[in-house]
């Protein structure tokens, strides 16, 4: 399962358990947070 995610102006496709470098986006590196603003949500490898 992946999700494409937008934070800080950017998307991203994320997958569970990925870590991803963001900007503008409080907090310290490695810190777990929760984007809510999910664009698109896969079971598949595309």
């Amino acid at each position: 399962m992946f999700a494409v995610v937008r934070t800080g102006g950017k998307q991203y496709r994320v997958a569970a358990g990925d870590k991803i470098s963001v900007e503008k986006l409080a907090g310290d590196a490695g810190d777990t947070v929760v984007l809510d603003d999910v664009l698109l949500a896969g079971d598949g490898a595309d």
